[in-house]
């Protein structure tokens, strides 16, 4: 594969375990800085409920702020009816919609069975496609569960093959506390691409165990079509313990260069934002690109 695309998922998966609340024009600027560094796509709101997820407050305030472009592409996260409603009224170009692989941690996060998301997900694909709205379905906890332990891939597998009977434009796989390995991402590759031939497959991976970039190669190779990152590697999940961030933008957008596999994406302007947003939430970086550089130094 020579070239794959990059979504930035630091204005929502990034910043909705942070401490630190980032103020509209924040949120809006981080974006900005996105788009200028070349991403064409960004999930770049939560439609949820604020009290649980302060950090995704003010949704409908950013879109009406954000940079539009032909060639950019805005996401938002919803996971009911109510959120989709919010999501096509504040203007997104797309909606990703959540369904978790374990009774337990569907319920810690989004208050229903793993039953219930699948309603909850057929009733948005179809109300998302009478509107004239690109879905992504994401299979969260695909690789394992932080309550519930190991999940096995053949019911992650036969979980996508139901999601994918509402037609989805994606599908997506979720390392939501970052257990993958190689080994897996392969199998679940494969047998998503099984059941489900004709649809995209997009991957998220977090780096809590030092293996998210290995998986996010590997997906690659399988013939992924898209890779998730986060400028400056921050994000984590509320309602996963000990969930760090995700894989960073730049740190994999050099691998992908190195590696002869074009994003559009402009690793400067990148590591520049994620200056800026260290500074914004009081802490460090957690990617290496901006510390080590870029090689060779251009």
């Amino acid at each position: 594969m020579t070239a794959t695309t990059l979504v930035e998922v630091s204005p929502r998966d990034g910043l909705q375990n942070e401490q630190t609340l980032l103020s509209v024009d924040e949120k809006v600027e981080l974006i900005a800085r996105s788009v200028a560094a070349g991403v064409k796509r960004i999930e770049a709101v939560s439609f949820v409920n604020p009290k649980r997820v302060p950090q995704m407050a003010g949704a409908e305030e950013v879109m009406a702020q954000v940079p539009r472009s032909a060639d950019v592409s805005y996401i938002g996260l919803v996971l009911n009816r109510r959120g989709l409603e919010r999501a096509l009224a504040a203007g997104v170009d797309e909606v990703n919609a959540v369904v978790v692989a374990t009774d337990e941690f569907s319920t810690r996060n989004q208050g229903c069975t793993v039953a219930e998301g699948i309603s909850a997900w057929e009733d948005i694909a179809a109300d998302a496609r009478a509107a004239g709205v690109r879905t992504t379905v994401t299979v969260a906890a695909s690789f394992g569960c932080p309550f519930s332990g190991e999940v096995d891939p053949a019911w992650v597998i036969e979980l996508a093959d139901r999601l994918a009977q509402a037609g989805p434009d994606e599908i997506a796989l979720a390392d939501t506390i970052g257990v993958g390995v190689p080994a897996q991402v392969r199998t679940l590759a494969t047998g998503v691409g099984r059941v489900a031939p004709d649809v995209p497959q997009r991957w998220h991976f977090h780096n809590t165990r030092n293996t998210g970039y290995a998986n996010a190669l590997t997906a690659l190779e399988t013939g992924a079509d898209a890779l998730d990152a986060s400028i400056g590697g921050f994000g984590g999940c509320p309602f996963a313990p000990a969930a760090t961030g995700n894989i960073a933008s730049e740190d994999l957008i050099y691998a992908l260069n190195r590696s002869g596999v074009s994003t559009g994406v402009a690793l400067g302007t990148l590591t520049d934002a994620a200056t800026w947003l260290g500074a914004r939430l009081d802490k460090d970086v957690p990617a290496l690109l901006g510390r080590a550089g870029n090689f060779p130094d251009a």
